[in-house]
C-alpha cells in the first residue's frame, strides 16, 4: 500500500481513506496516465509509439537498426513524459504510483518536469502488461493490494 506507516490507526481504515493518486504506467512502445480520486478514474491518457525489437543480424545492418531503434525509444520515452506532465502535475496527489517496465518508468520519472512528483512515489513497481486504459483502471486494485508478512520466530 502506497500510503505512509500506520499511525495509531486501524489497518481496515488506513487502507479504505479515500485518496487522490497519480498512477503513470510504461512500457516501451505505450505508456498511460491517470488520477484516481478514491476508486474513480478522473484524468488519464494513455499513448502507443512503435519501438522495433533488437536485430542480432550483424554488421552495419545491426548498426543502423540500433540507432533507429534508440531513437524510437527516445520518442517514446519523451511522449510518455508530456502525457505525465499534462495528467499528473498541477493536481493535489497524495501518492504516485508506477508501474510497467523499471527501466522504461525510470527513463521517464528523470523528466525535470515530473520532479515535483518524485517525492510522491510510493509503493512498489506495479506488474502490468501493455499500458492500456483497462490495464490503467485496473491499476486502482493493484495499488490498493496490501501485502502483510508475517515471520513467526
Amino acid at each position: 500500500m502506497p500510503f505512509g506507516p500506520l499511525a495509531g490507526q486501524d489497518l481496515v481504515a488506513h487502507a479504505l481513506l479515500e485518496r487522490t493518486v497519480g498512477v503513470l504506467l510504461v512500457r516501451l512502445g505505450g505508456h498511460a496516465a491517470g488520477v484516481f480520486a478514491g476508486g474513480e478514474l478522473v484524468a488519464s491518457k494513455v499513448g502507443s509509439r512503435p519501438v522495433h525489437g533488437r536485430n542480432a543480424a550483424g554488421g552495419w545492418s545491426q548498426q543502423r537498426f540500433a540507432r533507429r531503434r534508440e531513437g524510437q525509444v527516445a520518442v517514446a520515452l519523451g511522449s510518455a513524459a508530456d502525457v505525465a506532465a499534462r495528467v499528473l502535475l498541477d493536481r493535489p496527489l497524495d501518492a504516485v504510483v508506477v508501474g510497467g517496465d523499471r527501466t522504461a518508468v525510470d527513463a521517464v520519472l528523470a523528466d525535470r518536469r515530473l520532479a515535483p512528483l518524485r517525492p510522491l512515489l510510493a509503493g512498489r513497481l506495479l506488474a502490468v502488461p501493455d499500458p492500456r486504459l483497462v490495464v490503467l483502471r485496473g491499476a486502482h486494485e493493484l495499488y490498493r493490494q496490501v501485502w502483510i508478512r508475517v515471520i513467526d520466530p
